[in-house]
């Protein structure tokens, strides 16, 4: 849990910091906002394009070589985004840099799946997403540090170095599994029959949602911060700490609960989604920073619910030997709302104003909602829609005596 945590950290340091330096990028190589949202959104193109060859890679050759393989190449696409010169050369290392990222999540869910047991798996995965949440945070402070003193350029190159550091104590310290499984052990066509499965596109769909929702944030929030209250990027990153640290929170917490409630995704997504939902639209009127930050603490925070409510179910009851293609398959729905909405709201920023940009975001909430109303509520249900040979079989090892594992 912790290798994974500290992975997933730098993992979203290296793509969360260009959004604090998303204007000095812009000053630098002329760049107008809606070249800057494209940016960010190639990034998520490149991301989303790569979550089912990764969940399959995962799956075929094994959770850790091709998480390793992720975690190198990422690094040293964040060090080469520094020598970007022209709009051209900074799209095509964001492409490279999101399909080396992309091969990561799928690969990371199956070996938290083959070193956990079911019942304490949303748990597990709680503990080690709200490393998201953390991870920007932390963005935000290595951007408010690194960009006065060594600049955009500089910033990208000491985040590499470090993320190859980070990748050998990786391969290092990471333990086998609870149970051998060879990592081509995966019979033929269940890829396909899970692909196939609809149950599971609803959990993408609710994912995508909130990402809609939280990228469409996390990408322009500095900027409307240094454009509506004149603040400094330095100042504008560190006033994302409080919303990053509530996203922790509650990710945290919602996977304690989920495993306790047996991970409903309406209860998990409904009520947060929905003020987060109706709290982001009042976005353009808060009066000052202080209500603004407050808001989008609170945004941010009930929103981070519906993270783990979208993988709650299918983690928990999925076979680990086909959780690669699985969390794929969710991730795949979060990246696509990555491609459109950080380049819809700058479009949107740009031409109609900052009202207009933040009102799209609320469309995110309300398709998270009814795709939770949509999904499976337990694991019941969703066992009756999935196809035998895809489902989680407990082996007589699991049983651990004298040990109740849901509590």
């Amino acid at each position: 849990m912790i290798l994974l945590f500290t992975a997933w950290c730098i993992d979203y340091i290296d793509r969360s910091v260009i959004g604090v330096a998303l204007p000095l990028i812009g000053k630098d190589l002329g760049l107008e906002k809606g070249q800057l949202g494209l940016v960010i959104s190639v990034f998520f193109l490149a991301y989303a394009a790569a979550q089912l060859p990764g969940g399959m890679l995962a799956d075929k050759f094994g959770a850790m070589r091709i998480a390793v393989i992720g975690l190198i190449a990422w690094s040293i696409f964040t060090g080469l985004t520094a020598l970007a010169t022209s709009f051209v050369t900074l799209i095509a290392i964001r492409i490279l840099f999101g399909l080396a990222q992309g091969i990561f999540p799928g690969a990371a869910m199956k070996l938290l799946a083959e070193r956990s047991l079911p019942d304490e798996r949303m748990t597990a995965n709680g503990w080690v997403n709200s490393s998201n949440a953390i991870g920007v945070v932390m963005a935000m402070i290595v951007a408010a540090i690194l960009l006065p003193l060594v600049g955009w350029r500089g910033m990208f190159l000491v985040i590499s170095i470090f993320g190859i550091v980070i990748t050998f104590v990786f391969i290092k310290g990471m333990p086998a599994p609870m149970h051998d499984v060879p990592a081509n052990d995966v019979a033929k066509g269940r890829t396909a029959a899970l692909l196939r499965t609809p149950a599971m596109w609803w959990f993408a769909l609710a994912f995508f949602g909130y990402d809609i929702l939280i990228w469409g944030w996390n990408a322009w929030t500095a900027t409307y911060l240094q454009e509506e209250f004149a603040l400094s990027p330095s100042a504008s990153a560190l006033l994302a700490l409080p919303p990053g640290l509530a996203a922790a929170l509650m990710i945290v917490l919602a996977g304690r609960y989920s495993d306790r409630i047996g991970g409903n995704p309406i209860r998990l997504i409904v009520p947060g989604m929905t003020i987060a939902g109706l709290l982001v639209i009042s976005l353009p009127f808060m009066p000052n920073v202080f209500t603004y930050v407050a808001a989008t603490t609170l945004i941010v925070g009930l929103a981070s619910s519906a993270y783990i409510g979208s993988f709650s179910i299918p983690i928990k009851q999925l076979d680990p030997k086909v959780t690669g293609i699985a969390a794929g398959m969710i991730l795949l729905g979060g990246m696509i709302a990555g491609v459109l909405s950080p380049t819809i709201v700058g479009f949107l920023a740009q031409n109609s104003g900052w009202t207009a940009a933040w009102m799209f975001l609320g469309l995110g909430a309300v398709v998270s909602v009814i795709a939770a109303y949509a999904a499976p509520r337990n694991a019941e249900a969703f066992r009756a829609r999935v196809p035998s040979s895809l489902l989680y079989h407990a082996p007589a090892t699991d049983v651990v005596p004298g040990k109740d594992l849901a509590k």
